[in-house]
């Protein structure tokens, strides 16, 4: 069965060829062509396509948005953004809301029916300027992974009392310990961490995200 397809864009004559570019080809059927956002979904659950190819200057609702609205009530769709923005912010907006693919316009026609493939069978087609561009935008959004330093649940709860400044008996009161014992798990809690003071810990502490969020 072919992949079944709708597109939203304003331009009347990159409609018209994005179009006739899917209609050539025996693996793709197209189920709606829209110049807004807003028509596509008052009609998505009836057409129910497979795979939506978005453009992002839209008339009315951006397409980032409409992908968004999309996602949320209908998780299956797989979006394609077409668009001429190149911007780190539309880009990662796009992501974010949901797409799994995005092309810079113009795209070639094998281009096109490729992406068309890719996304239907679970891929993220992108440029490949824009790819690299994703990919250096989930450096800069992603934390680095939590190191482990086999903090017991204890020393851990020690560790949190000594980012909010409290001192070896304000900590002993809070948890019950005895001011021997706090600085026992103190010693341990440097020798795991590798550091040698009260400053050094909750310095690494707070720079690896090294406290469970409560």
């Amino acid at each position: 069965m072919p992949i079944t397809v709708a597109l939203v864009e304003d331009n009347p004559n990159l409609r018209v060829g994005t179009s006739y570019i899917l209609k050539a080809s025996p693996n793709c059927k197209i189920l709606g062509e829209y110049e807004n956002a807003e028509e596509l979904l008052e009609d998505f659950r009836t057409i129910n396509p497979d795979v939506v190819l978005m453009d992002i200057g839209l008339p009315g609702m951006s397409g980032i948005a409409a992908t968004a609205a999309l996602k949320s009530k209908f998780p299956r769709v797989q979006i394609i953004i077409l668009s001429v923005f190149e911007d780190d912010e539309n880009v990662f907006q796009a992501i974010c809301a949901g797409a799994c693919g995005y092309l810079t316009k113009p795209v070639m026609p094998n281009q096109l029916l490729e992406a068309v493939e890719q996304a239907f069978a679970g891929a993220s087609p992108m440029s490949p300027h824009i790819a690299r561009k994703v990919l250096e935008l989930f450096k800069k959004h992603v934390p680095p992974p939590q190191a482990d330093y086999n903090l017991s649940e204890r020393e851990l709860e020690v560790l949190e009392l000594l980012t909010r400044g409290d001192d070896h008996k304000q900590i002993a009161e809070k948890l019950f310990l005895s001011p021997f014992t706090v600085r026992a798990h103190l010693r341990n809690i440097y020798d795991k961490l590798h550091v040698h003071s009260k400053s050094q810990a909750v310095a690494k502490a707070l720079q690896e995200r090294l406290l469970p969020k409560r």
